[in-house]
């Protein structure tokens, strides 16, 4: 099987910039695709799925702020934001619509290509761990008085069997097999829902809300992690 070459999309409607961004990027052996306006850089993510987007934050028809926005409605590509703009309040903003990393202009390439490097590691990884928490359980999980067998696809709370959806149940699968361990929301749609999935934190909390009910007294071991998601109690309750 080929190995997988990285893709970047380069959105900067600087051409001298964008040029050299283009060039070096492609010579570390990267696909690289350019836009020079936001509405075209929205235009090849759709049609490429890059795995990593350097977004520039001014932009001609929809400035980088906006194309984040839109980005995250649907997608957690990476992105690293390039802004001429040094206010703590304006990175603040970025960083909490979605932006992985940011740098402000001007800056030398070694560090860009550092960034880079470092979030297309780190999204590997993560990818890594989608995929294996995206797998169904192989073998029957037993949390105290809650049981989930995979083969049978049937969830049993004091002997009891309960009507879980699809969605519900991988859910509970997903949580049985990491008890104490926190996730997020946008995790919790990447891996139950899929990456292409159109939705949001409601679907999530939602999903939740209605595990909770049917699981009754057990529902309470299903933690809100504030700011957060969601976790299962380490312990079983007794």
């Amino acid at each position: 099987m080929a190995e997988h070459v990285p893709t970047i999309l380069v959105v900067e409607d600087a051409v001298d910039l964008a040029e050299v961004l283009v060039r070096e990027l492609s010579n570390l052996g990267y696909q690289v695709w350019h836009a020079a306006d936001g509405r075209t850089g929205l235009s090849l993510h759709q049609q490429h799925q890059p795995d990593l987007v350097i977004l520039d934050w001014m932009l001609p028809q929809l400035d980088g702020l906006e194309v984040l926005r839109t980005i995250r409605q649907t997608k957690s590509t990476p992105v690293l934001m390039l802004t001429a703009r040094s206010e703590e309040t304006d990175l603040v903003v970025g960083l909490e619509l979605g932006a992985d990393d940011y740098l402000t202009k001007p800056f030398g390439m070694r560090e860009l290509i550092a960034r880079v490097r470092a979030l297309l590691r780190r999204d590997q990884r993560i990818q890594q761990l989608l995929q294996a928490d995206a797998q169904p359980a192989t073998e029957v999980l037993r949390y105290g008085d809650l049981v989930l067998d995979p083969h049978l696809h049937i969830v049993a709370l004091r002997q009891q069997e309960l009507d879980l959806t699809p969605t519900e149940f991988a859910i509970l699968d997903l949580l049985l097999r990491n008890p104490g361990r926190a996730f997020s929301r946008n995790y919790l749609l990447d891996t139950i829902w899929g990456q292409s999935y159109v939705g949001g934190d409601r679907s999530v909390d939602n999903a939740m809300l209605r595990l909770r009910k049917k699981l009754a007294d057990f529902g309470d071991a299903i933690e809100t992690v504030w700011g957060l998601g969601y976790r299962l109690q380490a312990e079983a309750p007794q």
